[in-house]
């Protein structure tokens, strides 16, 4: 079959969530991948950057056949090894305390501003809310589409989960300006991506992560 037929058949069962690509990737190998018509691509989207080791990587390759042939899946609700590896691996070499898995980008952002909620109830008189920037992306969640601080996104979804407040990127004084005592949390990506490939000046983040320390937020 080809690209036109597949995509025919997404047309007919499949919901129409995103707007992709015509192109129906069959095929990968590094950073090179082949469609249903049989055209070559380099892959510079690697899926949305999870994919950056390459398609069809024998050392990842072996490693999921082997987990397969080990054990699948538990919940939650049991340890696993790999897991627990896993974690240790990443706080050890990490300037950070704990970590948290999640499914996906947004999955983690819902995790982070619920964190970030029960920090300000335990911890800042129930400040609930959280400030994240004009023309950002953090998800497509119900709660990640109302950080998002792009409209588009979220005019089919109102009334929007409440407690967010967007201002300018790159901009501190706007962040010092929104604070108030039901400040919770400051939410922001490290460059914009959807918003234009925004690199922020360098001394941005520092002022935010001293102001945030100032204010306990």
């Amino acid at each position: 079959m080809n690209n036109s037929e597949w995509i025919a058949i997404e047309n007919k069962y499949y919901a129409q969530t995103v707007r992709r690509q015509p192109v129906v990737i069959e095929k990968g190998l590094g950073a090179r991948v082949w469609d249903a018509d049989g055209k070559e691509y380099l892959d510079f989207v690697a899926g949305w950057a999870v994919d950056n080791l390459g398609h069809s990587n024998p050392v990842i390759s072996q490693a999921i056949r082997d987990q397969a042939d080990t054990l699948l899946q538990t919940s939650n609700q049991f340890y696993t090894i790999p897991q627990l590896k896993l974690a240790e691996l990443l706080i050890e070499n990490s300037a950070l305390d704990k970590v948290f898995f999640g499914n996906s980008g947004a999955e983690a952002n819902e995790g982070a501003i619920k964190l970030a909620r029960r920090y300000g109830m335990l911890n800042r008189d129930g400040a609930y809310e959280i400030i994240t920037a004009l023309n950002s992306f953090h998800g497509r969640t119900l709660g990640t589409v109302a950080a998002t601080g792009q409209p588009h996104y979220q005019a089919n979804f109102a009334p929007l989960l409440p407690g967010f407040v967007h201002v300018d990127y790159n901009d501190v004084d706007a962040i010092i300006n929104a604070t108030t005592d039901k400040t919770a949390a400051i939410m922001l990506e490290p460059v914009q991506g959807e918003g234009g490939v925004i690199i922020p000046s360098d001394d941005y983040l520092p002022r935010v992560r001293e102001w945030c320390d100032k204010n306990n937020i």
